[in-house]
């Protein structure tokens, strides 16, 4: 038998999360000898399996700041309850900084409808089928967050009926 090696594991785990450059941005900082330069990336990781982050990284060069906020990311993972139709259990609102965004279900085949760093979130996530707003501040951070808070307070019926300590038969009628 073939022994396996360690890079053949290093790339397995690569493959599984799925990393997407929202933003770079080179920002300044003012210092006594004059500007600083240094370099914002936005990242969202996720694996398309119901695990999505968004993250910040911030380096002196544009590759240390995506390293920096793909590990961001995997510290900020939220998990997705997703249907069988792809989709997500119920509507549902999320807030980050002046951005607020509003997400409902959609029925298998619609695709994911949604606008700039949103969009991204929820293909990342593993949602095939929605339909996703941005109100409020069109920042690509502050959307993104936003889409990732509304991702985390979804619920599955089975949570639900736990927590109200009745069966699930009882939810629908």
């Amino acid at each position: 038998m073939a022994k396996k090696t360690k890079t053949s594991r290093v790339k397995e785990k690569e493959t599984e999360w799925q990393e997407r450059v929202v933003q770079i941005r080179r920002v300044t900082k003012v210092v006594k000898g004059g500007k600083k330069l240094s370099f914002r990336a936005i990242v969202i990781v996720g694996n398309e399996r119901g695990q999505v982050g968004v993250g910040v990284g911030k380096a002196a060069d544009v590759i240390g700041a995506v390293k920096k906020g793909v590990a961001d990311g995997k510290k900020h993972l939220v998990e997705v309850p997703l249907t069988k139709s792809d989709s997500i259990p119920h509507p549902t609102n999320g807030a980050g900084g002046g951005a607020k965004v509003m997400i409902r279900p959609a029925a298998p085949g619609t695709g994911v409808i949604a606008g700039g760093s949103v969009r991204t979130v929820l293909e990342l996530a593993g949602v095939k089928n929605v339909l996703a707003k941005q109100l409020g501040s069109g920042n690509p951070l502050n959307n993104a967050r936003a889409a990732a808070n509304a991702l985390s307070a979804l619920r599955t019926f089975s949570e639900v009926a736990e927590e109200r300590d009745v069966p699930i038969e009882k939810l629908y009628s």
